[in-house]
């Protein structure tokens, strides 16, 4: 592949020039293929990420594609690379990947959603051309978490890749793919903070060295903190652990979506007057808490979490999403007025946990030990070798993710039961065993059924549905209640909450549908959602709620909705181009920031009767509606955002629908319009949706 020549050449006079590390996106330019398919030739190119499965899976097929994908790529390795040490770093493959170079096995790594390194430096062939070889499996095995889920097991390298480049000496890449850098908040509050800074060093020098180790702690670009250690490597010290403490008083805290200041650290080696290596990591100093009656505490003050769950794909794409994309859902739950957000069922991609330190939002990171819910299957089985892959995903996570100071829960387990091999016993060593990792953050589970399962983590959290799969959601603040009264030394959450919905099934009335059947009725949710939040948001001793789920996203069992192979319970559509109306409800509510007015129903065009219910949201004041020019009059919200006009008459035929208020001296509206009388179109337009979702 003659045109990688030209930059990696400019790399290497880079490297003349300076000696330190540097990072190469290795994206573009490979060649896949089946590993059914072994005929020469037959590969295709693409660039990363990639997954083989953005069409079978989200079509619907519940049989799509899991077993091996072939990643090929060649690479000119200069002559002027030998001295440096090379690693090859991938941000996600899921599910099982193994690595050859030049027709040589480097190494395996077992698990879909962590980051994994290998070294790459006594392998390569330098002057010459090498080809790598990435075999990945995402086929169904009982040695790796997770083992069943009511999402999608999409196959690929469906995150970047990168390769690093650094002197013999460097600070480690190696320690589960973790930065190499823990800063470790032994205690924090609003006078003082203690932190303890431990540092990983590699060393493959074959010479004593003198290795300056430089710290520095930056508020913007002024240094506050700055220390020096010196330590004398020699050859029989490959690996070398190191602290350093650091002394804050008086500190700017890490204060939620208010004001989600980081300090930067900087920590260098420098050897010769040289600085050879660097590493940059945040450093948000928080203290928080939970109390069974008052909830999440954040730096001394309770903190209501106004909390989402998202999943990592989207339409047309799978999970292989970009920055830009990470970036668009960002900026829907920053609109929505979001401040927390739980990360099922997996560690998130590393770029999505930066922006959540920047944007202040408190985060819940998990490891894929998923139960089947209300499937068939089960999530534990008591094989030795399962439980050692869930330790070592449980390291990854944590160890990679150490710094970041958005993460305030690690979770352990979802939808788990006791029936078969129990995992009681297996919960409990990985909460002992992410205590040992992190004593300063607090663990939790989300459950769905009662057991001794739900008192090992520290917190727990229920994943309830009262009002979609059963119930009502009166049903929720009983047995809230209820559990409060009966467990006050509880501290008790609501993992999940939700109903599914579909923007092209519209109906009059008000009437609850079957989750399983094609027919998922916006309005529905749009009720589930309003009433759900009553009964949340005011029960202060509730430590979260979190919504699921912020966005569509695919499931190839399902069969449910306007098409199969899609969850519907997003608040957004699955290719983020339609806000639904419970959005708005949560807008409304949450989003203190901006102005929101939206008129319920809007996308129900075509209506059977003249007599309406008018449906608006609204933080705006008085608002006032106006039907075909006339005004229905001005009323206020209430304490839910929420205004309804009742019993208001509209024409046969077409209907304009406006509704105005005025914030800031400035006129917001909302407008949409309504078609009464064509009752057998719309018969027609409901029935082309149930029939297509049944095809």
């Amino acid at each position: 592949m003659k045109h990688l020549l030209i930059p990696i050449i400019i790399l290497s006079i880079a490297f003349q020039l300076r000696a330190e590390r540097t990072m190469i996106n290795f994206n573009d330019d490979w060649t896949f293929r089946f590993s059914h398919n072994v005929s020469q030739k037959v590969g295709v190119r693409v660039n990363l990420p990639h997954t083989w499965n953005a069409q079978d899976a989200l079509s619907g097929k519940a049989d799509y594609k899991r077993g091996i994908g072939n990643y090929e790529k060649s690479i000119f390795v200069p002559n002027e690379w030998k001295g440096k040490r090379i690693f090859i770093r991938f941000e996600g493959a899921n599910t099982i990947t193994n690595l050859l170079v030049n027709g040589k096995y480097v190494g395996e790594h077992r698990g879909g959603y962590t980051a994994f390194v290998f070294e790459l430096t006594n392998i390569l062939k330098y002057g010459e051309n090498n080809t790598l070889w990435v075999r990945v499996n995402n086929a169904e095995q009982l040695e790796v978490m997770p083992l069943v889920g009511d999402f999608n097991f999409y196959g690929g390298i469906y995150r970047d890749v990168y390769l690093m480049l650094t002197d013999d000496i460097c600070i480690s890449p190696l320690d589960y793919a973790s930065p190499g850098v823990y800063l470790k908040q032994e205690k924090v509050s609003a006078t003082e903070a203690l932190v303890q800074a431990r540092i990983l060093l590699s060393n493959r020098s074959v010479t004593t060295k003198n290795v300056s180790l430089q710290l520095k702690v930056k508020e913007g670009e002024k240094t506050i903190i700055q220390e020096n250690k010196i330590i004398v490597l020699n050859p029989e010290n490959k690996d070398l652990e190191t602290t350093i403490p650091l002394s804050f008083k008086n500190p700017r805290l890490w204060n939620g979506e208010s004001s989600p200041f980081m300090y930067q650290v900087e920590v260098s080696l420098v050897i010769d007057n040289k600085e050879t290596d660097k590493v940059v990591q945040p450093l948000g100093l928080r203290y928080y808490s939970v109390d069974s009656n008052k909830g999440f505490i954040l730096n001394g003050k309770s903190y209501q979490l106004k909390g989402v769950c998202r999943h990592q794909d989207r339409a047309e794409i799978g999970n292989a999403l970009t920055k830009s994309q990470h970036d668009e859902d960002m900026g829907l739950m920053l609109e929505m007025g979001v401040n927390a957000i739980r990360l099922p069922h997996y560690p998130h991609a590393p770029y999505f946990y930066d922006l959540l330190d920047q944007y202040g939002f408190v985060a819940w990171s998990e490891i894929p030990f998923v139960g089947p819910g209300g499937y068939t299957d089960q999530g534990f089985i008591n094989q030795e070798s399962f439980k050692a892959n869930g330790r070592e995903q449980l390291k990854e996570m944590i160890r990679q993710n150490f710094n970041h100071p958005s993460i305030c829960f690690w979770g352990l387990f979802n939808e788990l039961k006791e029936v078969g091999d129990s995992p009681f016993d297996y919960i409990t060593e990985l909460n002992n065993l992410a205590h040992t990792e992190d004593p300063t953050r607090i663990t939790t589970s989300a459950s769905n059924t009662e057991g001794s399962i739900n008192t090992i983590t520290d917190l727990i959290a229920w994943n309830r549905y009262d009002g979609w799969y059963e119930g009502t959601p009166d049903c929720l603040g009983t047995w809230l209640d209820k559990t409060h009264k009966e467990n006050p030394g509880f501290k008790i959450g609501i993992s999940e909450y939700g109903a599914g919905a579909s923007i092209y099934q519209q109906q009059d009335s008000l009437k609850k549908s079957s989750p399983t059947s094609p027919w998922h009725p916006e309005n529905w949710q749009t009720y589930y959602h309003i009433e759900n939040w009553k009964v949340l948001s005011q029960r202060p001793y509730l430590w979260g709620t979190f919504i699921w789920n912020m966005f569509d996203f695919g499931a190839a069992h399902r069969n449910e909705g306007d098409r199969p192979g899609i969850n519907d319970k997003g608040l957004v559509t699955f290719d983020r181009k339609n806000k639904k109306d419970a959005f708005y409800f949560y807008k409304a509510n949450w989003n203190t920031k901006q102005p929101t007015l939206h008129i319920c129903d809007s996308r129900n065009l075509r209506r059977t009767g003249s007599i309406v219910n008018v449906l608006v949201f609204s933080n705006s004041g008085n608002t006032e509606l106006f039907v075909n020019g006339v005004s229905m009059g001005v009323k206020l919200s209430d304490k839910f955002s929420t205004i309804t006009w009742q019993n208001i008459n509209l024409n046969i035929g077409k209907n304009r629908i406006v509704v105005k208020a005025t914030v800031n001296g400035k006129e917001i509206t909302d407008t949409c319009e309504w078609n009464v009388g064509d009752s057998q179109v719309k018969l027609l337009i409901n029935k082309y949706f149930t029939i297509s979702s049944t095809n």
